[in-house]
């Protein structure tokens, strides 16, 4: 694919291809792909199959429907040129559970258009931005124009804690080498602004054991000889952070890069 010039579909040509691209959107959505719930087990494969054949479909490169001990995680490649740089786009193809379905005014896997807005669980979360990514490629291969490598990573197990992505990473590391991670799976300001998040800040689990007296110490008799270790606990929660909210941790901020924000 060579690097020709690149204009974006005018008005018309995007009003003629809508329709197509409702019903494509549409196709997936009514796969309820619930990764939480166990009897939904089968309809996440189907969602992850639906994906395998739209990157086929658009002419994507090494499609691979990985197996995990879990749900299937989406694999795909577009041009391989190594002077070029390297996007990865993530997402994730499973959704919510609907409940409470009676809140919902159309069934919520049977998409319904409403003043201009799609309605259906996944449209928002997240098939609907992972669509906009395929339709993108799709518009950059009809250009003939691919300024960057793309690396699709499409997980099947998000809305459940992503239990054996990190497993697959460590194991592809090569597969998912790249110079930017593109990530769509996030909130908006408004409806009718363009929206950009920087930056994502992520969890840290940490299970701590604080060992104290081994029954219920008298507080008149022990109260400030003995730590209470609800109070000690306490205590080492608030010194985490200091009065303007920067993490306490000593060398936590070692790595961390500067950024001028203005």
């Amino acid at each position: 694919m060579t690097n020709t010039p690149f204009q974006l579909p005018d008005e018309n040509e995007f009003q003629n291809e809508l329709p197509r691209y409702l019903h494509e959107l549409t196709e997936w959505l009514a796969i309820p792909s619930i990764s939480a719930d166990p009897a939904y087990k089968q309809d996440v494969r189907v969602a992850a199959q639906w994906l395998v054949d739209h990157l086929h479909s658009l002419g994507a490169e090494q499609i691979i429907l990985h197996e995990t001990d879990g749900h299937p995680i989406v694999t795909a490649r577009v041009g391989n040129d190594a002077t070029k740089p390297t996007i990865l786009v993530y997402g994730h193809y499973d959704v919510q559970p609907a409940d409470p379905v009676e809140l919902w005014e159309t069934p919520a896997f049977s998409a319904n258009v409403r003043d201009g807005k799609i309605y259906a669980r996944g449209t928002s979360d997240d098939k609907g931005q992972v669509f906009l990514h395929l339709k993108a490629l799709e518009w950059l291969k009809k250009q003939n124009h691919l300024p960057c490598n793309i690396v699709f990573l499409i997980e099947g197990e998000e809305e459940c804690g992503s239990i054996h992505l990190p497993k697959f990473i460590q194991q592809n590391k090569e597969l998912l080498k790249c110079d930017v991670v593109l990530v769509s799976d996030t909130s908006i300001i408004a409806s009718d602004i363009p929206s950009l998040t920087v930056g994502l800040r992520g969890l840290s689990y940490i299970e701590v054991t604080l060992t104290g007296p081994n029954r219920d110490l008298h507080s008149g008799v022990y109260g400030g000889a003995v730590d209470n270790p609800i109070h000690a606990l306490a205590r080492m929660i608030a010194q985490l952070h200091d009065d303007q909210g920067r993490i306490t941790i000593p060398n936590f901020y070692d790595d961390m890069k500067e950024y001028d924000t203005e």
